[in-house]
């Protein structure tokens, strides 16, 4: 009996692994998405929302490319070569659709030489010059107007970047271009926080003299820069990262929170984009 069952167990593992190998087949193509992130340091890595719109809010069928880098401009980030770059990435086949967003103005109103752009003429007329080559491309170029500063002065918030948010909306407008108001739904959301609140968003916690003026409302002038720290030595990764606190950038909260809006934003006008969009 023991030699029976053993044949037929036998039997029938050698015809199941002959139905399986007759039932595969090929799997269907793949059709991914691709969003191509481009702007400044409230953007970036580290500092800014881009990585964790990345890694939180698109499914695995995105492909998700953070190119925001710190003290850009619309100038300088052409100037640099590095648009050369993203046209390259905009125009790579095998996505069904690839959209490049575009958030600059921090750095344009810059006085650095090598950023700053006349705001009513030189900025918009970059902001045109980047959507008509997305569109060169075959890609959908999405306008984002610039994050907002969290600045406070007797409770109220100082929207540093509201106007230069208005030369991104005009062209958005003119050019039919969807538009991401991440200036105005920021705005809206830190002035209801509070100053006080609003220092949470930072890469770092305030000292406790900025902290007292915040819950007064009134921040006080962001800090310079710290130092860079001395090299990594060894053969481990080296790069580093200076985190400070001021009213312009974000950790990890904040990075957070600003996806979230730009997420939100992005579902209402990008809707052939929405099945891939995480909240």
């Amino acid at each position: 009996m023991r030699r029976l069952l053993t044949g037929v167990m036998a039997a029938a593992l050698a015809s199941g692994a002959q139905a399986q190998e007759g039932e595969r087949s090929d799997a269907p193509p793949l059709l991914p998405y691709k969003v191509i992130l481009v702007g400044d340091s409230t953007m970036a890595p580290h500092s800014g929302w881009g990585g964790a719109f990345c890694a939180q809010h698109v499914k695995s069928s995105v492909a998700c490319l953070n190119t925001g880098r710190g003290g850009r401009s619309t100038r300088s980030y052409r100037q640099e070569g590095g648009w050369d770059i993203i046209l390259a990435e905009a125009g790579v086949p095998g996505y069904r659709e690839t959209y490049v967003l575009i958030q600059f103005g921090h750095n344009d109103q810059s006085t650095k030489p090598e950023r700053r752009t006349d705001e009513t003429t030189e900025f918009p007329a970059n902001l045109r010059r980047f959507v008509e080559e997305v569109r060169a491309k075959g890609a959908i170029p999405v306008l984002v107007t610039p994050l907002t500063r969290r600045e406070f002065k007797d409770g109220k918030l100082k929207n540093s970047l509201a106007s230069w948010s208005d030369q991104v909306r005009g062209v958005a407008k003119a050019l039919d271009v969807p538009l991401v108001d991440l200036n105005a739904l920021s705005a809206a959301q830190v002035q209801e926080m509070g100053a006080e609140m609003a220092t949470k968003l930072a890469q770092e916690a305030p000292t406790a003299e900025e902290l007292a003026a915040a819950r007064a409302g009134t921040t006080l002038p962001a800090r310079p820069a710290p130092p860079a720290p001395p090299p990594i030595e060894g053969d481990g990764a080296r790069g580093q990262v200076t985190r400070k606190f001021d009213y312009t950038h974000v950790g990890d909260i904040g990075a957070e929170v600003t996806a979230r809006l730009v997420t939100q934003g992005l579902a209402r006008v990008a809707p052939g984009l929405r099945s891939q969009l995480v909240r």
